[in-house]
Formats: structure tokens, sequence, C-alpha cells
């Protein structure tokens, strides 16, 4: 039980639903107000499941297309990155640069905000260091995926308190912050992959 407390305490924080929650309310704030819960918990049901199959068929997927784990950091802080910057230097449509009530699908509050490459890595750490404790695994992934989840759903009552001018300050705020999370995260990649390479 100890296991998947830690487990569950260790991806709720690299989910970050905190850090992520300006980036939904900026994402999601053309959306009607009735729709936004709908849109935020299909979202999160998709990364869910894709978090699942992470765990128990990543490395095999990644194996079977040959794509290194430093690869997906890579190009999920590149992803990052470029949402970071139209969080800084907001358009007309919104960091997706979406028109006016469209509604953003799997990409980027699926992946990269929820099912990120930092949760897909993590994933796969705990499931090739015990691969006989997968229910465990999945279980400590649902209970940190139901806390994030929580969280994400009240972004509407945030987005009341703030206002619209609060919310832009957060915006512009939380981009600056996910310009070095995303460039933090690259590297990251780009010193795996060397490493990998030098041995």
């Amino acid at each position: 039980m100890l296991e998947v407390l830690a487990a569950a305490t260790m991806l709720f924080l690299i989910m970050d639903p905190l850090g992520n929650l300006p980036i939904f309310m900026s994402v999601l704030k053309g959306i009607e107000p009735e729709r936004k819960t709908k849109v935020v918990l299909r979202e999160l049901i998709v990364a869910l499941i894709i978090l699942m199959v992470f765990l128990h068929s990543g490395q095999a997927l990644l194996d079977f297309l040959q794509i290194e784990q430093e690869t997906v950091s890579i190009a999920g802080g590149i992803i990052l990155f470029i949402i970071a910057l139209r969080m800084i230097f907001p358009k007309p449509g919104g960091v997706m640069n979406l028109p006016p009530g469209e509604e953003p699908f799997i990409v980027p509050l699926a992946v990269p905000m929820i099912a990120g490459p930092s949760t897909m890595a993590a994933l796969i750490l705990l499931a090739n260091q015990e691969p006989d404790q997968m229910m465990q695994w999945s279980l400590a992934l649902f209970a940190a995926w139901v806390l994030s989840a929580l969280i994400l759903l009240m972004s509407n009552k945030v987005h009341k308190w703030l206002g619209e001018k609060g919310l832009r300050a957060v915006e512009r705020l939380m981009g600056m912050i996910l310009v070095m999370i995303a460039i933090q995260m690259f590297l990251n990649g780009v010193t795996s992959f060397i490493k990998h390479v030098m041995q």
C-alpha cells in the first residue's frame, strides 16, 4: 500500500494539475461555460486511456516504432515551448489559435498537459523496475489522475474568481514558467540522448 501511495504522489506531482490550471483556463476561455466541464472530462478520460496504455505497453510501443524515450521528452519540450510563447504573446484565437467556440481535442490538454512525456517516462520506469506489480501501478496512476481531475474541474470557479484581467496576468506568468519547463524538458532529452550515444 505504501508503494502505491508513493507512486501515486510522484505521478500527481509530475502531472502538476495546479501548474496546468492556468493553461487549461487559457485554452478553454473561448468555450461556453456549460461546455467547459464536458471538454475537461473528455480530455481527462483520453489522457487516462493514453497513460494506462503507456504503463502497460509503452516500452513495447516505443521499441516497435524505434523511438527512444529521449525523443518523447524533446518532442514534448518543443510542443510546450510553442504553447508557452502563445500564452506570453496571445492572439485572438487563444493559445491554440482556434476559431471562436471551437474545442481543443487531445492536444494540448490531454497530451502533453496531463499525459506528458515526464509522466509517460515515469510509468515506463515503474513498469520496468517492478513488472510484477502492474495492478499496484495502475491503481497509483488512477489515484493520481482522480486528484488531478478534481483540481482541473475547478477551472470554471477559478476563472470567475480571477476575472479576465487576472486570468490574462496569470496566463502570461505561467507562460514564462512554462518556457523554462519546456526548455528543461528539451535539455533533459538532449542530455539523455548524448549520454546514450556516448555509452
